[in-house]
This record gives C-alpha cells, structure tokens and sequence, in this order.
C-alpha cells in the first residue's frame, strides 16, 4: 500500500508537477539508489529527501502534505529539464519502482532457487544419471534399481555442494554483483548475508557428511568422494580470501575446467562403476572393486569412455569459464579482477570461445561420423552401436551450427546480449548430457 501511494504520487506530478496526499504520514519506500538517473529534490510540508547518487538501494522517507504544494523538482545540472525529459524519468521511475516493489516480497523458496543458480545446478543434476547411463557396459543393462539409487544418492549431496560453491561466491562477490548481477538475490537486497552464510555452511556439512563411506559403506564410494572434496577446495580456494583465485585468469579458468571436466565426469564415472557396474559375483555391493579398478585414476587411463567424456567437457568448461567473463567485464575492471575478458577485450574473448566451441563439436561430429561407418563395415548391418553413433554424430553437428549461428547478432560489448548467448551455451550443456549415454 505505501509504495501504492508513492507511485501514485509520481504518476500525479508527471503532469503537475506537484501532489497531494490526503493521510498525513510518513511514506518508506525501498528505492535504487539510481532511480531517475538524476539528483531528484523531494519537499513536502514537513521533510525534504535528497535521493542518493550511486549504486544500491536506500530507504528514503517522502512526508505527505495537506495543501498542494511543489514537491517534486527535478535538476541536472543545475538546470530544469524539459517537459519530455521529465515524462521520461517518472516512466522509468515508475517502473523500476514497481519491480523493486514485487521483488522485495518474493517467498524465501524463490529467493533461495535464485541463490543456488539453477543454471549450474541443472547441469550438475543431469551430469550424474549421464554419467551412469555412460558407464554401463550396454544402455539396456543401464536401467536398473542399483543403477538408480546409485544416481540419487550421489545426486543430494552433489547438488548441496553445487549450492556452496555457488553461495560463497555470490557471499564474497556482493560489492562486484551489484554492478554484473544485481538481480542476484544477496546483491537485490532479497536474502540477507547472514541466511546466506547459514544456507551456504549447511549444504557443505551436509553434502560431505552424505558423501562419506560411514553414511552408506556401499555408496559412499572414492569416485563420489573425490567428487565432492575436489569441488569444495577447487570451489573455496575460486572464491574465498586469502586465495581468491579469480583474480587470476589462468588459475580461475584452471579451477572450473577441472570441476566441469575431471572432477565431476571422472568422479561420478567412477562412483557409477564401482556401485552399479562392477564387474564379478560382488557387482552391486561393493565386493567387485578388488577385480575391476573403479578409482578415478583408473577410469580415466583405463576406461576410453571415460577419458573422452571427460576432455570433451573440460573444453567446453573452458568456454564456459571465459564467456561467462564477458558480460562481467566492466565489474571485474572497477574490483581488479584481471580475468582474460579486462586484459584482452570482450571481442577477442567472445570470438575465440566461439570458435572453440564451434571446433570441438564439429570435431565430435566427424569422429562419430567415421565411427558410425566403421560399425556398418564390420557388422554388414545397422546395430545399435551404430545408431547411437549416428545420433551422437548428428547431434554434434547440429550444436555446432547453433553455436555458430546464434554468435552472428551477438555484440560482445554489449553484456546483454552476451549473456543471452551465455545462457545458450548453457541449454547445449544440458542437451550434451542428455545426448552422452550414446557415445559408444
């Protein structure tokens, strides 16, 4: 009700410049700091308000008045602006007000699905039951209940975990977040940093103590440990004073690659191996590890599968460690982070990641193309190796021209519309995950 009446004030002096409130009181109304874009005077008939100058959000206090007086005059620059400027500046004014107004009042289950950036929190849930659809020996042996629960007891904790690395960086990125992401919930004022601590100090107990070999002596296995340790220190030592390792381009880019490519493939690769796809009388139980190597390590120099899965998305997490630079440049410049995008240029950036892109899905195209040939030649016939290469083949093509495509009308210098194109490159992620348990 008391933004109701403010709001109505403004549409009032639009045309009259004055207004008139009939309940003398005092009004509070959660404001940007920048909300006109220029210094605004409030006078009424018992206090006069000067609207801050900067960034962020204050509380501003607007007296009422019983006889109609100037209340509102606006000045740039010492000089009155013209009547349009001024219809202009009461629209926008309006309307940002009203989206503070709604976004101030979200229920915490919102704001907290805010928090966790469903983006990477979507990758992360569809990354693990890929994963043991790929480590399966067959995808009809796939589907089975050891492999599901399998799946879901890696999915909780690895999911609280995603929500910790995720929360401590917007925690220490506050300041820099009001500039690249104000919509982000700490940032907008929505969750306080206290509950945003508590949030973030829960999910990283609660994550390891789930992940452990006491909580389950079957699931709790090294693949799923490494997993989830990795990402904590890789994801803490991102964030976290002293080391900080954002600030650094090459270590920044180095902690995500790893996450998204070895950690995450390699760990959960091996967890499904070892709980679901262990070879011998104990598969299923645990007992199977002393005849098949489900370390991490093992799967990665002995499982080809499990190598070229987990290169294929160490390149892609390096275009995603990159581009997501790119709309962030200006906030990263103003807090000295020199991540690639401050040292070289957006255009360079943008059009290199690109073109990164762009290869290594042409290149998976091809691969499986020549595999899928290979195939018909040895067996006379279609089987379903074949096929689930021809998918594969097809579907790295068709990213690939997406890629391409969707760059053409994107101005790396505008951060908007290299965000949307950020947010692209998401949606392929989770398509390439969708399309993993094919490449055989």
């Amino acid at each position: 009700m008391k933004q109701l009446l403010f709001l109505t004030a403004i549409l009032a002096m639009k045309d009259s410049v004055a207004f008139q409130l009939v309940q003398p009181q005092f009004i509070t109304v959660r404001t940007p700091g920048h909300l006109l874009g220029m210094p605004i005077t409030l006078s009424g008939s018992m206090k006069q308000v000067n609207s801050p100058h900067g960034h962020g959000h204050g509380q501003h206090q607007f007296a009422s008045c019983h006889q109609k007086k100037t209340c509102l005059s606006p000045l740039y620059a010492g000089k009155r602006t013209s009547s349009s400027d001024l219809n202009a500046s009461y629209s926008v004014a309006v309307a940002r007000l009203a989206t503070e107004s709604s976004s101030s009042k979200l229920p915490f289950p919102i704001v907290l699905w805010r928090f966790t950036r469903p983006h990477t929190l979507i990758g992360s849930a569809l990354a693990i039951p890929a994963l043991h659809l790929l480590a399966a020996p067959t995808l009809r042996g796939a589907f089975t209940s050891t492999t599901a629960l399998s799946a879901l007891f890696a999915m909780i904790p690895s999911l609280l975990m995603n929500l910790y690395i995720t929360g401590l960086n917007q925690i220490t990125d506050v300041e820099i977040d009001k500039i690249n992401k104000p919509n982000l919930p700490i940032a907008a004022g929505d969750l306080s940093l206290q509950n945003a601590t508590i949030i973030v100090i829960l999910s990283l107990i609660v994550s390891l103590a789930m992940g452990s070999p006491l909580a389950h002596p079957i699931f709790g296995t090294e693949g799923l440990n490494v997993a989830l340790w990795g990402s904590m220190i890789l994801g803490t030592m991102y964030s976290l004073p002293p080391f900080r390792l954002k600030r650094f381009p090459v270590l920044a880019a180095t902690c995500i690659v790893a996450v998204r490519g070895a950690i995450i493939n390699a760990g959960f690769y091996a967890h499904a191996k070892a709980t679901a796809f262990a070879l011998g009388a104990g598969a299923g139980t645990g007992a199977a590890s002393a005849t098949v190597n489900t370390s991490v390590l093992g799967c990665l120099k002995g499982d080809m599968k499990c190598l070229l899965s987990s290169s294929f998305f160490a390149v892609f997490g390096i275009v995603i460690a990159l581009m997501k630079d790119v709309p962030d440049a200006k906030g990263d410049a103003r807090f000295n982070i020199r991540s690639f995008t401050v040292r070289i240029g957006e255009k360079k950036v943008f059009t290199t990641m690109r073109r990164l892109l762009t290869g290594l899905f042409f290149g998976v195209g091809a691969g499986f193309t020549r595999g899928a040939f290979s195939s018909i030649q040895a067996s006379s016939s279609l089987n379903a190796v074949t096929i689930c290469r021809m998918i594969v083949a097809v579907s790295s093509f068709g990213a690939g021209v997406s890629v391409r495509q969707e760059a053409k009308s994107v101005d790396a210098e505008d951060s908007g519309m290299v965000y949307k194109y950020y947010m692209h490159l998401w949606k392929i992620f989770y398509a390439s995950y969708l399309v993993l348990p094919f490449a055989r």
